[in-house]
């Protein structure tokens, strides 16, 4: 079990080696302010998404429609037209409609804050549930995505098959205090650095802490 120094030391490194980088797009959109609806909707149009599209179809159906009352006044078709390229978009328009009706039918039209009732939502998953509860309502919860499940297991904090198996693992790993900004770290540590296949090593600045679990290759 790592200590409270090691995650101090940890997070301070990596997040001094991304001082010029970028945040994920859900951040940048909750940077913007607390809005938990815009969290919920933009996090749902990032599945299997690239950040930059992401964020550009998010502004983009913001400008029109950024609260359940709003959104349900667009058609599917329009909000389609409005998010692509994003994947998978027929399906995500359908779920953005979806969502908007039920939390005006089942929650006075706001976006729950405990975790059965985001999961109740269509095409709300583990991953866009964990991360409306930290964005949204700064609650803590571990988000685990690809990046964050890759790079636990590369580094030897954990031994998993699941990102659903890490999140668990994890919450006994990693101290709560940074359960929020874990996932805000490791995305973009995970798309500059710690890549899916041959990882750039050779600039890790916490390279000699890292177990390199099934890499094969690296630059």
């Amino acid at each position: 079990m790592k200590d409270e120094t090691y995650w101090d030391i940890l997070f301070h490194t990596i997040q001094a080696t991304l001082a010029d980088e970028g945040l994920p797009s859900v951040s940048l959109i909750a940077q913007q302010g607390r809005n938990p609806f815009r969290i919920l909707i933009s996090t749902v149009i990032s599945l299997r998404t690239k950040d930059e599209v992401t964020l550009h179809a998010s502004e983009r159906l913001f400008a029109l429609a950024d609260t359940p009352v709003q959104m349900i006044s667009l058609s599917q078709e329009r909000i389609e037209q409005t998010i692509y390229p994003a994947g998978f978009y027929h399906t995500k328009a359908a779920n953005i409609l979806k969502i908007s009706k039920l939390l005006l039918d089942k929650f006075d039209g706001e976006v729950p804050h405990d975790r059965e009732s985001l999961l109740s939502l269509p095409g709300v998953g583990i991953k866009t549930t964990n991360l409306t509860l930290n964005l949204g309502f700064g609650i803590d919860a571990i988000c685990v995505d690809t990046h964050v499940h890759r790079i636990s297991n590369r580094m030897g904090w954990i031994a998993t098959k699941t990102p659903e198996e890490s999140e668990q693992v994890l919450q006994h790993v990693v101290p709560r205090r940074f359960w929020i900004p874990l996932n805000e770290m490791l995305v973009t540590y995970g798309q500059r650095v710690c890549t899916p296949i041959s990882p750039f090593c050779s600039r890790c600045p916490v390279y000699d802490q890292c177990q390199r679990v099934g890499i094969k290759r690296s630059r």
